[in-house]
């Protein structure tokens, strides 16, 4: 019987391209929404998951990573004494404000770490050395972020602030699809960028449809990547704030009582490990905002206007070929074979229409990745999960045009 239903799906070609057209559009969508949702939750916590650190000391009132308040830099030192930690190390997260060489402005967001620390930064560096980073007044950024702080090279300059900023790296695969533009920096930089007086979007100003950066009253005037360098940035003191502290714990500590001891040692601080750190940012995004919601709904479109598509062809389909139909049921056939035939005739359109799909998808992931920064995570479990969608898709279509065949009559073989 499978013969019948290859012959009854590539009779007409044109018909049989159309209806794999449309299983595509579906099966493309379903997965994009997917991918998009899988990547967009990912890579919230994608900083969280390339660091080393063991533990996350964060404010207690803490939401996700770039929300939150500071601690200051005494508890850093505190941590260091507690008995069981190995390294501790600050991290400083800041909203700021870049202008560009022509002075157009973004938002972006500074990390301040220590360039030669272990804990924060083990990314993938594309060009250029984090050690630069000591360097005063320098940062990195991630590669597919270029454009979007119109920058197009390492060596290329803007401002941060009032303040010079210099890109002298490329990272990859840091970037969150929720925030600004990441801007890496030592921690002096990054304090300095975030006190220099243009940090604020209380420095903006819409005129006329124009984008206007107003000095503060006490700040020192803008200034352009040709002017001198202005001085050094000062050292950190103790009562300068800081966001997180990354803990790596000695070998053999045991990680609970840690965390007692350094919440005991440091008040008004909860603290976390690095898997728990990132599912909080993450659950975040796909449970406190409307993204989970909207991403889901367009896989939902996506699975019906399938449905519609394949029932349409396959009730078409068996419309077209009732008196084949017929004539089977008259020669004895049972309605089993006949539901056998259209059964298998929908699942060699749902494998004929997934696997291209999954291709195309799975190539504009990487287009959009390596062009955009944008996640599109197709994840094995993530196709294997489409592909039964598609199945079920394909199927339950194909119960519409079962119905039909149910109420032929034999006889219809005998009439003109």
């Amino acid at each position: 019987m499978a013969s019948i239903a290859r012959k009854n799906l590539f009779e007409d070609i044109p018909r049989f391209l159309v209806a794999q057209a449309g299983i595509m559009f579906a099966v493309s969508l379903v997965t994009i929404q997917i991918g998009i949702l899988n990547g967009f939750t990912r890579s919230t916590g994608l900083l969280i998951d390339q660091s080393s650190a063991d533990i996350w000391v964060a404010s207690e009132d803490m939401v996700h990573l770039e929300v939150t308040s500071p601690l200051p830099l005494d508890h850093m030192v505190k941590a260091r004494k507690v008995e069981g930690v190995q390294r501790a190390e600050a991290l400083m997260i800041r909203a700021a404000l870049w202008r560009s060489a022509d002075r157009r402005i973004a938002p972006i967001r500074l990390y301040g770490f220590d360039p030669k620390g272990q804990l924060f930064a083990n990314w993938k560096v594309a060009q250029g050395e984090l050690n630069a980073l000591s360097t005063p007044y320098t940062m990195v950024i991630d590669k597919a972020q270029l454009s979007a702080i119109d920058l197009k090279q390492v060596g290329d300059s803007g401002s941060i602030g009032s303040l010079p900023a210099k890109l002298v790296g490329l990272v990859q695969d840091t970037q969150s699809m929720a925030s600004s533009a990441a801007v890496f920096t030592s921690l002096e930089t990054a304090n300095a960028f975030s006190t220099s007086g243009l940090s604020s979007t209380a420095n903006i100003r819409i005129q006329n449809g124009e984008v206007q950066v107003l000095n503060n009253v006490d700040a020192a005037p803008a200034r352009s990547p040709s002017d001198a360098p202005p001085p050094a940035p000062r050292k950190l003191s103790l009562s300068d704030s800081i966001t997180f502290i990354l803990i790596q714990a000695k070998p053999g500590q045991d990680l609970p009582t840690l965390r007692k001891r350094l919440e005991a040692a440091l008040p008004g601080t909860r603290t976390l490990t690095r898997a728990e750190m990132a599912q909080q940012t993450r659950d975040y995004w796909e449970k406190r905002t409307g993204v989970g919601f909207i991403l889901g709904l367009g896989a939902a479109v996506g699975f019906v206007v399938g449905m519609v598509v394949v029932s349409q062809i396959l009730y078409s389909s068996v419309a077209d070929h009732i008196k084949e139909y017929g004539t089977l049921k008259a020669m004895g056939a049972s309605d089993w074979i006949i539901y056998r035939v259209i059964t298998e005739q929908a699942l060699w359109m749902a494998v004929l229409g997934y696997l291209p799909s999954m291709v195309l998808c799975i190539g504009l992931g990487s287009w959009t990745m390596a062009a955009k920064g944008i996640m599109i995570l197709i994840s094995p479990m993530t196709a294997t999960g489409v592909f039964c969608i598609t199945v079920v898709m394909c199927v339950s279509s194909a119960m519409f045009a079962i119905q039909k065949v149910t109420k032929v009559d034999p006889a219809i073989v005998f009439k003109a």
